[in-house]
């Protein structure tokens, strides 16, 4: 089958389920069958050819007769020193062992069928927000379409949500538009914001290391990336004279007017303090620069001493020379923090001084894809809609979230502690997020043998890794470093116990790994 339609032809199909229904049965499936050198005639009637129930004749294809080669790939497979492939590559909380969070989806579950807001089984504080969701969609059904921005009592709570978060600073649901995960956002700003041709194409400032959404994206709409080095030497800091060094830079070959901020960071884990914040906007302020903050993992917050700050409430808070005039668009999803349901894919972003007629278009091409899944958009406002003190899945609700995040932040000093431990592995603390990127010593004689096949060094320890130990990692080539220095991004999300285990086979094949190729 194809990924579009008529990815199968209907006779075959049909033919298909006629044989599984005929296996099914204990019968053998009817078909041409040739007598003698008799030729198969659609205009034969059937009762001209006469079948043979006895007559066989040995098969083409044997054991004896295949492709040897074919047969030595199947039988001579090398049996691997582990018994599974532990898949840290990818921050997929629910595939990792994460529970859901009951309350969403409880939620979600009453508004996919809606027959159950009459079942006890459910509190009525999710049978409240339920019924409110139902009502905002055309015929009370989540299978209807919406508004291209959204459910607009959806965007109402993402408004209340947000001016929580912030401490009162106002936000207006007309500025909020739900998304399908915060990947759709962040896409259609870009698309939006690329212009011009040769010197004047759009340049887009994206931290290194970074998520490589950014850099597809920036490929795909054929504008021009911008890199500025995050400071390891410095758990990974923002440092304003490298935008500024990356910002002059790149006029001598584009127009750059987009800066890229991910925090808390994706892959390297940093959360952001005040003071790097408000230089951030100063900077986008006085080199008139339209910011896009990534903040999906703004509950990851782990490390004592940081806290997630919003651009929009630092923004706020600057003044109205700032905040009146900083364009910003914001993004959350619900697919990390605490929730981990990547499958809804559920966001939102909030955008912020953008010109009215530019809304308006902005509006035009989000409704090119008609609206985000509306049972994503459903489990968006559980996250911004949770329960509250007086409610009767509050304690319940609490106890799973605290749960989760601070599990996450008991693996996230664990994965930091024990891979300081290893020899040659460097890793800076986890603040946040749900990933660690260790800087590791490659040795040279390992390098050489990476270029003669035609691979990075990173990608080559990576392979071998996973080859040996059965784990999974992304090298940091992957998401861009400095010239000379190798990581790879593993996530934290799997059980403790697993992750203790995960961690003890890196460290036994690092120390193989540097004696091997010392």
């Amino acid at each position: 089958c194809g990924r579009g339609p008529g990815g199968c032809r209907g006779g075959r199909t049909d033919m298909a389920l006629r044989c599984a229904a005929s296996l099914a049965a204990g019968r053998q499936p009817r078909g041409p069958r040739r007598e003698g050198a008799m030729r198969w005639s659609s205009a034969a009637k059937p009762s001209a050819v006469k079948i043979n129930e006895k007559a066989s004749r040995e098969k083409i294809l044997t054991l004896e007769s295949m492709n040897p080669q074919v047969k030595a790939v199947e039988y001579a497979g090398i049996k691997k020193p582990f018994t599974e492939v532990i898949k840290a590559n990818i921050g997929d909380a629910h595939a990792m062992g994460q529970r859901p969070i009951t309350f969403l989806r409880q939620v979600v579950a009453l508004c996919t069928y809606p027959n159950l807001l009459d079942s006890p089984s459910f509190p009525e504080d999710a049978k409240k927000r339920a019924r409110r969701i139902l009502q905002g969609c055309g015929g009370n059904s989540l299978g209807s379409y919406t508004a291209s921005q959204g459910i607009n009592c959806i965007r109402e709570d993402v408004a209340s949500y947000i001016e929580r978060r912030d401490g009162g600073v106002p936000a207006d649901p007309d500025n909020i538009y739900l998304t399908t995960g915060a990947s759709d956002g962040i896409s259609a700003i870009l698309k939006i914001l690329i212009s011009g041709g040769g010197k004047s194409r759009t340049g887009v400032m994206i931290p290194i290391p970074q998520y490589p959404l950014y850099s597809a994206a920036i490929s795909e709409l054929d504008a021009i990336q911008v890199n500025y080095y995050l400071d390891e030497e410095n758990c990974w800091a923002l440092n304003v004279n490298e935008l500024r060094r990356a910002l002059n830079e790149a006029k001598a070959y584009c127009n750059p007017k987009v800066l890229c901020i991910i925090n808390p960071g994706n892959p390297t884990g940093q959360v952001q303090n005040r003071k790097c914040i408000e230089d951030v906007i100063h900077f986008a302020w006085e080199e008139k620069l339209f910011l896009l903050a990534d903040e999906v993992y703004q509950d990851n917050v782990y490390s004592e001493g940081c806290q997630f700050h919003s651009f929009k409430k630092i923004l706020y808070e600057m003044g109205p020379e700032y905040y009146n005039n900083v364009e910003l668009a914001s993004f959350h999803s619900t697919s990390k923090g605490y929730m981990g349901e990547c499958g809804y894919r559920g966001g939102y972003m909030e955008v912020i001084n953008l010109h009215p007629e530019i809304k308006g278009q902005l509006v035009k091409l989000l409704s090119v894809r008609l609206c985000p899944p509306v049972s994503g958009q459903a489990a968006m406002d559980i996250v911004v809609n949770p329960p509250v003190p007086g409610e009767e899945s509050y304690a319940q609700f609490i106890k799973e979230k605290e749960s989760v995040l601070n599990n996450l932040a008991k693996k996230a000093k664990l994965t930091e502690d024990m891979f300081n431990k290893i020899p040659g592995v460097h890793c800076n603390p986890l603040q946040g997020a749900m990933y660690a990127f260790p800087r590791i010593f490659i040795p040279s004689k390992a390098i050489e043998e990476a270029k003669a096949h035609k691979m990075a060094p990173d990608m080559f320890y990576c392979m071998k890794l996973l080859e040996e130990t059965g784990i999974c990692v992304v090298p940091g080539s992957g998401f861009g470093q400095r010239e000379g220095t190798y990581h790879f991004r593993m996530t934290i999300l799997p059980p403790v116990e697993k992750l203790k285990i995960l961690l003890e086979k890196v460290k036994d094949f690092h120390i193989k790994f540097l004696e091997k190729y010392a």
